[in-house]
Parts: structure tokens; C-alpha cells; sequence
């Protein structure tokens, strides 16, 4: 058993309160506080500037915050030492960027890829590494015959599965996922969000995932937190708040007023 003891089921995942940060005198989010429960989808809106990117880069430890707290699985994240930060987002956190380059060795392998997560928490065995990289590619739609291509020779939609894949492969319990379906086209997406759907549902994963797409959170999140010029002006049930919206700039937002 884990030195640290795994919370009840109805103990949130992860706690935030105040969370607040700043460059200058310019604000890039201020106190900003939300629970996430496990297995829980929770989507982060706005229009560009509106703080949702930089609230993600502080909750994934990316970037420093300049006040708030940032609880995960009761342990205080922001007290950690650096050495337990980079082993949290090996194990039980991962980040899909919306530029799968950006999370993605371009000049590996897509097996190696894949395989170079589960080396970095211990695993050692080449035949096993092969065959979870192989059973990976699969749930992820691509081609076991592509086991040992470069990245470089994917399309962007192949290129965002692998990146999926590599960062799911050692089971995180939390997921960060900044602008997921951005850049790919229409059909793209489509078959993209329906992937992630399932996946998010059969792994009983935790995530947090920034878009502009109000469609990509209607289909993917629970729960949604919309923000303003670093704040949030309003959160609730998903449905509830894009049926319903009770702040100005959310009603502006879902009638396509502004451009997000």
C-alpha cells in the first residue's frame, strides 16, 4: 500500500482555492476555486485572454502561482519539492497539449514514444514496454504497422492519438488537456472527441480541459467554469449553463457573439 492513503471516493480529487496569477499588473487568473471529483470532466472557457490557458499551465505546476492553493489527492501541491512535482506529473497527472509536437519526440519512434512514459516510472522489460505500446496504439486507433514510424510521418490527427497514448499509458489519474481538438479539421475532431469520450469513460479518468469549442465541452464535460479577464463569472452543470446562462458574458459567449 501507498505511504500516502488513497482519499474516500467521495473526497474531491483535487482542490483549489484562491489560486491567483500575475504578470505585472496585468492578471492571468484571480482567485479562482473549484473542486474536481473523481472521474469527473470539468471544461474551462473563455474568450482568448480570458485567464483559462494560464489557470491550466499554474494547476499543472508549468508555471509558479502568486497566491492559492492547489491540493491533489489531500497532499498540498505547492509545497511539494520539485523532485515530487516532476514524480506526480509521471504517475498520476499528464498534459496533452493542444500541438502534439509539443508533447510528442518528434525523432522517436511511435512505439518509443509511448514506451519512454512507462520507462520513466521504472519499467524495464523491453518485451513488455513493446506490448503495451502496441496495445496503446490500438485503443488509440493506429495501426500496429506503424509501431515504428516517426511521428514526423503522422497526420496532426494521428500525431494528437499518439500524443493521447503516450500520456495515458501509465494510468494518471488526473488529466490536463489545453485546446485537444484545436487545428484539426471538422472530421478530425469529430473522430478525436469520440475517442476521448470513450477513453475518458472506460479509465474513469479526472480531467480538466481548456477550449474555445463550446461544442468539445458539451460533448466531453461535466461541469463547466467560464472566464473573464482572469475571473470566473460563472460555473455549474454543463448542460445548465449553456441552456441557461445567468451572466451576460456567457449569454454572449453561447449566442456566438464574441469570437472565442
Amino acid at each position: 500500500m501507498s505511504i500516502v492513503q488513497r482519499m474516500a471516493p467521495d473526497t474531491p480529487l483535487l482542490q483549489v482555492d484562491g489560486l491567483t496569477k500575475r504578470y505585472g499588473a496585468r492578471i492571468g487568473c484571480a482567485d479562482v476555486s473549484f473542486d474536481l471529483w473523481p472521474g469527473e470532466v470539468l471544461g474551462i472557457v473563455g474568450e482568448s485572454g480570458s485567464g483559462k490557458s494560464t489557470l491550466l499551465s499554474c494547476l499543472a505546476g508549468h508555471q509558479p502561482t502568486d497566491a492559492g492553493r492547489i491540493r491533489f489527492d489531500g497532499r498540498d501541491v505547492l509545497a511539494m519539492s520539485e523532485t515530487e512535482r516532476r514524480r506526480l506529473a509521471r504517475t498520476d497527472w499528464a498534459y496533452v497539449h493542444q500541438n502534439p509536437r509539443d508533447g510528442l519526440r518528434m525523432g522517436v519512434s511511435a512505439g518509443g514514444n509511448v514506451g519512454e512514459r512507462l520507462m520513466a516510472v521504472g519499467a524495464r522489460n523491453y518485451g513488455d514496454i513493446r506490448g503495451k505500446a502496441l496495445d496503446w496504439l490500438g485503443r488509440v486507433e493506429i495501426a500496429a504497422d506503424r509501431i515504428d514510424d516517426r511521428p514526423r510521418a503522422f497526420s496532426g490527427g494521428m500525431q494528437q492519438r499518439l500524443q493521447i497514448a503516450r500520456n495515458l499509458v501509465t494510468g494518471p489519474r488526473l488529466v490536463f488537456m489545453d485546446e485537444p481538438t484545436g487545428g484539426l479539421d471538422v472530421s478530425v475532431q469529430a473522430r478525436l472527441l469520440d475517442l476521448l469520450r470513450g477513453l475518458v469513460r472506460d479509465l474513469g479518468l479526472s480531467v480538466i480541459i481548456v477550449t474555445h469549442d463550446l461544442a468539445v465541452v458539451r460533448l466531453l464535460a461535466d461541469r463547466l467554469m467560464v472566464m473573464k479577464s482572469g475571473r470566473v463569472v460563472e460555473q455549474g452543470l454543463t448542460d445548465q449553463v449553456l441552456d441557461d446562462p445567468q451572466h451576460a458574458y456567457t449569454q454572449l459567449l453561447v449566442s456566438s457573439v464574441l469570437q472565442v
